[in-house]
């Protein structure tokens, strides 16, 4: 029976973890019973760090008159896809700041440069605010703009930009960032073109677990509208070095014990979400690997390259191998998967 907001919300405060994660583990193997995790080998190329939006959570983002500014040459991400694809990998997470000069066609020369020079590469990339202000400069709709950067070559699109689908919060975290409804509208009008994509939340600023629940209810809502996600992925918010560490002084990382928590409610609560993925990048991959016991399906990208967490002070890494040994270590069986969450190979 699907669980209603109260509902949630009453486990998410009230049950013990232990036995909030034996009840999302048993969802899980409903839902995935051949005991298979997935992960996929790829690499987050920021094509830049210019970015006017200005999130107070963000250690990243540069303006465009500050030092340390860069667009990446198409040579040098030529240079970064040729190493990916030397050590076995299918996709390029491919997102950066909000460029406030960047028109539609910059966007459409590069993905079709991409595509056509490196076609056994999946281009997932451009979360909906960049996808939003790249439709308002070129004054173009959003389903225009989608459909030219998916005719170039764009295959589906990450749910960055997401952090919690709350006005309230926003405006205090983000307060330049496209609303809520505007975030669901970009993920909707890709869904109606036939793309694909994922849901993304942060949590761990200064929302409240309604806010939370807020956010869960309206992706399921679209999930049930149109069944466009692929997956969902749970983030803490990353304080060190960041603009709203130093407004909200008392913020700290949140713990291990309130991710996992999160984490199990999600897979209760996202009844239609066929994959959940772990968040090995921000929470280290022991935790990343005990998520695999609280719900998740998916241990995410080996993560070649990243650049917007690290510089926020998390800096994880992990290979294909320890991705397969981690898996093996819960008892469940390795696979390597394409962006379409399709299996490429079992170990």
């Amino acid at each position: 029976m699907r669980l209603s907001d109260a509902e949630i919300l009453h486990e998410l405060r009230h049950t013990p973890l232990k036995e909030l994660g034996e009840r999302a583990y048993e969802v899980k193997k409903r839902l995935h019973p051949k005991r298979i995790t997935t992960f996929v080998v790829d690499r987050n190329i920021n094509y830049t760090n210019i970015c006017w939006v200005d999130c107070k959570f963000c250690a990243f983002k540069r303006k465009l008159s500050q030092e340390e500014t860069y667009i990446l040459s198409f040579e040098e991400i030529d240079r970064k896809i040729e190493e990916l694809i030397a050590i076995g990998g299918t996709q390029i997470l491919f997102q950066g700041g909000v460029h406030p000069e960047l028109k539609i066609e910059w966007y459409e020369n590069l993905v079709s440069h991409i595509a056509q020079k490196f076609p056994e590469i999946t281009i997932h990339g451009f979360s909906a605010i960049e996808v939003d202000y790249i439709a308002r400069l070129s004054k173009l709709s959003l389903k225009e703009t989608l459909q030219r950067l998916q005719a170039a070559g764009l295959s589906s699109i990450p749910g960055a930009g997401a952090e919690i689908l709350s006005d309230r919060v926003r405006d205090i975290i983000a307060p330049k960032k496209l609303s809520a409804d505007r975030w669901i509208e970009v993920h909707r009008t890709a869904h109606q073109i036939g793309m694909k994509s994922t849901a993304t939340m942060m949590f761990g600023t200064i929302e409240e677990e309604e806010d939370i629940i807020e956010h869960w209810r309206r992706i399921r809502e679209l999930q049930e509208e149109t069944g466009g996600f692929r997956a969902f992925i749970l983030w803490s918010f990353q304080p060190h070095h960041t603009p709203l560490k130093a407004e909200f002084p008392h913020l700290q990382k949140s713990s291990s014990n309130r991710y996992l928590r999160l984490l199990a409610a999600s897979r209760l609560y996202l009844d239609n979400f066929p994959n959940l993925q772990s968040s090995w990048v921000t929470q280290g991959s022991y935790i990343g690997q005990m998520a695999l016991l609280f719900g998740a399906n998916d241990l995410g990208s080996t993560m070649m390259e990243e650049n917007v967490v690290s510089a926020a002070g998390a800096r994880n890494q992990m290979n294909q191998e320890e991705m397969i040994a981690l898996i093996k270590d819960v008892g469940e069986l390795p696979a390597k998967r394409n962006t379409a969450y399709e299996i490429l190979e079992r170990y």
